[in-house]
């Protein structure tokens, strides 16, 4: 396979190429090229089929002839290289070439290891006792232990003694393998040992670890220290393997470029006897950690920047992890001392100190890190770390609120100032504040409002609350309004603040005693917002949805609560902003801040129209609420529970539930789920539609024969598992008359293959519609003729008559009987006719059914208009009961007996078959 990818990529090439009219080329060259590939090539799993291929070659004939031997160096070059997607494999003509004669390890002379040493480490201390070593050439473990103190003395030695380490690679272009572990043993404990490389060699066929050593002859630099490694383009061999393995033990950074990509060996072998040569890999480094290598790709840095630049990045970037603990350290105390959970802190703490920074470069990447796990962790939006050059005017500010001594002239002229009221056309009520002030005279301002505010407006129909431009204030006046709007003929609480600075609990209650009139629940109020409306504003609009006295109008709030507090991370910049405060609505819920949605989303400007068009859409709501009662009553199968219904209705729309409902579409969403909750029948469905629905017609076409033979090859499958297992599916019920119809047929090219079995699976896990009708004469082949058996009871609360549905006593075609196994596969997406068939067949101990809860569905259900609007009730007037229980259970969805997932039912149901029939045969 590889010689043929080699020779077509060399054909293309060859065509492309002028040459000599009487080129020649000997197939030979190719083929002893092959050899030396699956003698020495380090990756052999990339030369499967070479000798199949070797061999196709030799017989094919399609050789190429060329005479020009440099060029045909660089075909064969381009060709394997292509082949193997291998840039380190080349092949050279030399005519004469210079004998490549291995190194041999000589045994140094004292004066020899000290040059060696002088010239290959060098050694510097610089600012903050930071360490520089430079290292050129990775020597081998022997000379290592030769150049002993000179090595040890002069270099790791003082290296030792420095806070943290810039390891200088960028000059080092090769070395020994056999030095590695000693470097990585120099920056690790001595136990336990680590496995860091694995060298397979593939002309011995043999595979070599390497691990730290538990002794080495100085200190170590040990695992706690900081470490930069400095790499360049030309950093390669063993130098890579060291930075390779330090990254991945997340033991150093490595900031510079990625490395060349070098080889742990190569070797430069003659091709037969010619003057062509091919330099091949034949060794490779396996990391036990990551199961590849540096070879070929390099080593890719943590921080890539330009290799003169790596030494001034170094240097700040220790800097920054000089600082990270205390920053850190920092963050904690602050989080400690006032974030509003309490309970979380100790979590968020211990994940804060466990977060892995060593990758991170700068302040900013330092920010990002830290708030992405802190937010991950708490889930809170408002617990934020930022970094301030890029986030100052994200940043929140500290607001001081505006406070009002117990004076009662300036509360007064606060009042006046402030509050802005209003009688609109229609007899709309208009309030207008843009702040909350803070004020210990909390009667009296009370008192001036009540004669400012709500004693003008308490004669009219409807109240604008207008919040666009409220952008502060103080949460302790809210109750000020909320006691008028609020049906508090019993005191409750509004909302309760938890302030971790302050370390205390308010709960704000409504007042026991209002002076002014209350506007309460028996008139319409709206609140307009725009994404300015901040702070308190944004808690009044929160709080009205959260008590159901009012509709919010306009855009979404701009999220910022007044409840957090940013802290400077001193010496950086870094900043954590911190919620201290939590609010807890009524519900007993912590709001943790973001933006109020409204019920109505529209422009700000434009909200005061749309508020408008909600009153007029409010005034038909009581009638629309009592006319899908009536309809229920009037309809639904079971008259108790239609009863109830309405009466749930009636009672959400006087407790303000359905003040978010703001349109046709939105109560169509919402009577549906209030319907379906309250009478736990998800059936019955509210949808609106502009022009009325048409009933579906459930007259059935009878199928030409044409029709059904395509109907039976669409829509029945018939099968003969091994055993004598019959398997029948069909993804639609159809109509019982259909079926009387084509009875002949169906028998024929349907029944009669698998009505002989030993068993049945009936796969109705695709069925998802069609007509009941059909479902007791199939029900009757798996019983009996005598006696008939009642399979259910249909009550129809249209004619208020209860019908038995039992099987035939007279049927075409053979019975399955009642006396070999059934089993029935079912799904989500198994509709109700199908379901009305499995949950028969379930109660009466006739089938086991497999695969997953079907979702239950309706015989008949009737589409009724509500009143004269657009919306339109889908009510089941039909109801099925078991003939054992005599209970409801048509809505109800069918529980499997065996419940397993939708694609496995099949196999299972296969496996109970065999272990069944096993059974038998040992009782035999």
């Amino acid at each position: 396979v590889l010689i043929l990818k080699v020779l077509s990529i060399l054909l293309i090439f060859y065509k492309n190429t002028s040459l000599p009219a009487t080129s020649s080329f000997q197939p030979a060259l190719v083929l002893e090229i092959a050899k030396i590939l699956m003698e020495n090539y380090c990756l052999p799993e990339k030369l499967f089929g070479m000798q199949e291929a070797i061999q196709q070659v030799i017989t094919s004939g399609e050789i190429l002839q060329i005479s020009d031997k440099k060029t045909l160096a660089s075909l064969l070059t381009t060709g394997v290289q292509g082949a193997l997607s291998d840039p380190r494999l080349t092949v050279s003509y030399e005519a004469n070439p210079v004998p490549v004669v291995p190194p041999v390890l000589q045994s140094l002379s004292k004066d020899q290891l000290r040059r060696l040493v002088r010239n290959s480490f060098k050694v510097d201390i610089l600012e903050n006792n930071t360490g520089y070593l430079r290292i050129d050439q990775i020597i081998d473990q022997e000379t290592v232990a030769k150049a002993g103190s000179q090595l040890w003395d002069n270099v790791w030695n003082k290296v030792a003694q420095t806070s943290s380490l810039i390891f200088d690679l960028r000059y080092n272009t090769g070395g020994e393998l056999s030095g590695v572990p000693v470097i990585i043993s120099y920056f690790s404990d001595p136990e336990p040992p680590i496995h860091i490389d694995t060298i397979y060699d593939r002309p011995s066929n043999t595979t070599k670890e390497l691990w730290t050593m538990s002794s080495i002859p100085g200190k170590r630099y040990g695992k706690k220290k900081d470490i930069i490694i400095l790499t360049s383009r030309r950093t390669m061999g063993a130098a890579e393997a060291v930075a390779y393995t330090l990254k991945k033990l997340k033991r150093a950074i490595i900031v510079g470029e990625r490395s060349a990509g070098g080889s742990v060996k190569v070797q430069k072998i003659r091709i037969a006897q010619s003057d062509f040569y091919i330099t091949v890999p034949v060794a490779r480094s396996i990391n036990p950690i990551t199961g590849q290598s540096w070879e070929v790709s390099g080593v890719s840095p943590t921080i890539n920047v330009m290799a003169k630049e790596a030494v001034s990045k170094a240097k700040s970037l220790l800097t920054l992890r000089y600082a990270i603990p205390k920053v850190v350290q920092m963050i904690s105390d602050i989080m400690r001392d006032t974030y509003a959970f309490s309970d979380r802190v100790s979590t968020l703490l211990q994940h804060l100190q466990s977060t892995d920074l060593l990758s991170v470069g700068s302040e900013k990447d330092l920010a990002v890190r830290l708030n992405q796990n802190l937010q991950t962790v708490s889930e809170d939006p408002r617990l934020i770390i930022r970094y301030m050059r890029d986030d100052d005017a994200g940043i929140e500010q500290d607001h001081e609120l505006y406070t009002i001594p117990d004076n009662m002239e300036l509360l007064k002229g606060y009042v006046n100032r402030v509050f802005k009221v209003e009688v609109l056309p229609g007899n709309t009520g208009h309030l207008r504040f843009d702040e909350l002030a803070e004020t210990s005279a909390v009667p009296e301002l009370e008192k001036l409002m009540a004669q400012k505010i709500w004693e003008p407006l308490k004669d009219t129909d409807n109240l604008i609350i207008d919040l666009r431009y409220n952008t502060r204030g103080s949460s302790n006046s809210l109750t000020l309004i909320l006691s008028y709007l609020c049906d508090c003929s019993q005191k409750q609480n509004f909302f309760t603040i938890n302030d971790r600075i302050k370390n205390t609990t308010t709960e704000h209650k409504s007042l026991s005693k209002t002076t002014g009139p209350v506007y309460n629940s028996k008139h319409g109020v709206y609140v307009l917002t725009s994404y300015h409306t901040a702070s308190t504003g944004e808690e009044l609009a929160y709080l009205i949805q959260s008590l159901s006295c009012g509709t919010v109008i306009g855009e979404i709030t701009s999220g910022n609560l007044m409840h957090s507090k940013t802290f400077g991370i001193e010496g950086t910049d870094i900043a954590i902003t911190v919620p201290f405060i939590n609010f807890i609505d009524n519900n007993g819920e912590y709001w943790l801040g973001g933006g109020v949605v409204p019920d109505a989303i529209v422009l700000a400007e434009e909200a005061l129209d749309r508020v408008y068009e909600v009153m007029e859409f409010h005034k038909g709501l009581r009638t629309l609420l009592e006319g899908i009662g009536e309809l229920l009553e009037q309809h639904y199968a079971i008259e108790e529970v239609a009863i109830n219904v309405s009466q749930v209705l009636l009672t959400k729309w006087r407790e303000g539930l359905y003040r978010p409902v703001v349109d046709f579409e939105s109560l169509a969403s919402q009577l549906t789920m209030d319907l379906q909750e309250s009478s736990g029948d998800h059936r019955i469905h509210v949808f609106h539609c502009d022009v009325e629905p048409e009933s579906p017609h459930d007259i059935p076409k009878m199928p030409s024969p044409e029709e059904f033979g395509y109907i039976a090859e669409s829509l029945f499958k018939t099968e003969v598992l091994p055993g004598n297992i019959g398997y029948l599916r069909f993804d639609m019920m159809l109509d019982i008359e259909v079926v009387k119809g084509v009875g002949p047929q169906l028998l024929h090219s349907v029944w009669k293959k698998i009505v002989n079995t030993e068993a049945l699976i009936i796969d109705m896990r695709y069925n998802t519609g069609g007509y009941s009708t059909a479902v007791p004469l199939f029900c009757t082949y798996f019983f009996d003729a005598e006696p008939p058996q009642h399979l259910y009871t249909i009550y129809d609360r249209a004619t208020n008559t209860f019908t038995k549905v039992m099987t035939f006593s007279h049927i075409r075609g053979q019975r399955y009987g009642s006396s070999k196994d059934l089993f029935i596969l079912i799904s989500h997406m198994t509709g109700s006719p199908a379901a009305l068939f499995a949950r028969t067949m379930s109660d009466l101990n006739r089938a086991t059914v497999i695969g997953e809860p079907t979702t239950g569905g309706s015989l008949s259900s009737g589409t009724y208009q509500i009143r004269n609007s657009i919306l339109y009730a889908s009510i089941p007037n039909q109801i099925i009961l078991s003939p054992t229980t005599g209970k409801v259970w048509s809505f109800l969805g069918v529980e499997p007996h065996v419940s397993t997932q939708v694609t496995k039912a099949l196999s299972v149901a296969q496996t109970i078959i065999a272990a069944r029939l096993k059974k038998k045969e040992q009782e035999q």
